[in-house]
């Protein structure tokens, strides 16, 4: 981090820089060499030269703020301590623009931490990055990898930072992402009689192995690895520690008939009514909190828009029982009814592996056989479908292992038949398949976290994390106004006691 050659100006001449640097783009602008260029080159030198003059005018500004900063006989601290020595110090700033340096004055007392009101004035980050710069950092990590984070920043501003400063500024870009969504928890509910779609899921993330839970962390260290330099296969499910991924969101009702959903289900879909889209969607994930904190914040979130519980919850599961328990222990606890949906694709996915007792691999009387009896589900007769299955196997006379596919898919069904009341659910118009949770999951984590070789650890994962929920939620603005907010509070604010400044006696 170099900084430019700095030259403190005289007063009323410190933007005589930036004014010479304009007046020397417009010379070369007019000039015969500037005419033959291509626009692409010109394009490249106004960028380059016109990055330089917003950073002499940056420079000025704070040159000017200087001057006019007035000298306080004393400057009390939240310690109830006066600083009354003064000095003039200064210190550099990376920005989006380049190097500049912040003069200002320092106010000292002996055993005492220095305080400087200009840096509350401006806001000033504690490390040598601007918060500028940490925005650029926190947006571009949360869509590519750290080094190609370090590789944007270069090519499309005139700050520069190592790879593992842009992994601090990420971690603290995202630290306000709890307290930002705790303060919207009195807001106001939303203005709608809709549904209220709730819905979790887990998805693993590969950790360092210090960084997984206790006891994949002792399976970890107890594997032994083929390899030196490669994992085998069987070797990976030791290495990931589970997030949970949770979204919450309205939508309209939207009645169907179960011939109507095994159309949409078709690979070429037949012309369809129109499906209505889920409103003021929320996604988030966690890898660092349990899934039983999870799904509090999601009922959190869904208290905030429903205070009153006036609209109908309705909750999509995958059948998990851990999952389902978590989540009637939380609807209970806070007195609200949420009606549990299975997702159907997981019920079809039984479903198919049970056609593959009584039909060969690939046989298309398998796709008539499991259409057959998804609508006779979607109908509300799972507990008939679970009989029929076992009744077919039986007849058959299937041996234990051939038929385990059939009776897991039985079994199932019954387990789950209270989950299952498509037709009433279909009735009511609500949504009976997980795609919003499950493109969660894909967007959330798969396609940034999962990417080859990464490792994780817990702090790094989650502040990654934080920033794709924020954007995937569009909260990313409203969030950033108020992590600056807080930034100013943290870092100077609480140095000071109410009055903020004190004259001495």
């Amino acid at each position: 981090m170099k900084s430019p050659e700095y030259t403190k100006p005289s007063r009323g001449d410190e933007f005589r820089p930036a004014r010479d640097q304009f007046e020397a783009a417009i010379s070369w602008l007019e000039s015969e060499d500037a005419s033959k260029l291509t626009h692409s080159v010109l394009e490249e030198r106004l960028e380059e030269d016109g990055r330089e003059m917003m950073r002499k005018l940056f420079q000025a500004h704070l040159d000017l703020r200087a001057m006019r900063e007035e000298r306080l006989p004393g400057v009390m601290g939240s310690d109830g301590r006066l600083r009354t020595q003064v000095r003039e110090s200064d210190r550099p700033l990376v920005t989006v623009l380049g190097v500049v340096k912040v003069p200002r004055l320092q106010y000292v007392q002996p055993g005492r931490s220095s305080l400087f009101p200009g840096d509350m004035a401006l806001n000033l980050p504690e490390e040598a990055y601007s918060l500028g710069l940490r925005r650029v950092a926190a947006i571009e990590a949360a869509k590519v990898s750290y080094q190609e984070t370090v590789a944007s920043i270069q090519a499309y501003t005139a700050g520069k930072v190592p790879p593992r400063q842009v992994q601090e500024l990420v971690l603290r870009a995202s630290l306000d992402f709890d307290a930002f969504y705790s303060g919207r928890a009195a807001g106001s509910p939303e203005a709608t009689t809709d549904p209220l779609i709730l819905t979790l899921d887990g998805k693993g993330i590969v950790m360092r192995t210090e960084h997984l839970r206790e006891a994949t962390r002792k399976k970890a260290e107890a594997s032994q690895p083929k390899l030196d330099h490669r994992v085998s296969s069987g070797e990976k499910k030791n290495r990931k520690r589970m997030a949970t991924v949770a979204a919450v969101y309205s939508i309209e009702p939207f009645v169907r008939t179960a011939e109507e959903v095994m159309r949409e289900l078709r690979p070429a879909r037949d012309a369809a009514k129109p499906r209505p889209r889920a409103r003021n969607k929320r996604v988030f994930a966690s890898v660092e909190k349990s899934a039983k904190t999870v799904t509090r914040e999601l009922f959190d979130e869904a208290e905030r828009r429903d205070p009153e519980h006036k609209r109908p919850w309705i909750c999509l599961v995958d059948g998990d029982d851990h999952q389902i328990t978590r989540v009637r222990k939380e609807a209970r606890r806070r007195g609200v009814k949420v009606v549990l949906v299975l997702d159907l694709i997981h019920a079809l996915e039984y479903l198919w592996k049970a056609a593959w007792c009584f039909f060969e691999e690939g046989d298309r009387a398998a796709e008539k056989w499991v259409t057959e009896r998804a609508v006779r589900i979607l109908e509300g007769h799972s507990s008939d479908v679970a009989a029929g299955i076992r009744r077919s196997a039986t007849l058959r006379g299937l041996k234990p292992k051939n038929r385990k596919a059939a009776d897991s898919c039985a079994n199932y069904l019954l387990k789950k038949k209270d989950l299952l009341r498509y037709d009433v659910f279909l009735a009511a118009g609500s949504p009976i398949a997980t795609g919003v949770i499950e493109g969660a999951c894909r967007h959330l984590i798969k396609d940034r976290l999962d990417i080859t070789g990464a490792r994780w650890s817990v702090p790094g994962a989650e502040a990654v994390l934080r920033l794709r929920s924020l954007r995937s939620s569009g909260d990313f603005e409203e969030y950033w106004n108020f992590h600056l907010r807080q930034e100013w509070e943290r870092n100077h604010l609480s140095r000071y006691p109410e009055t903020v400044l004190c004259e001495a006696a």
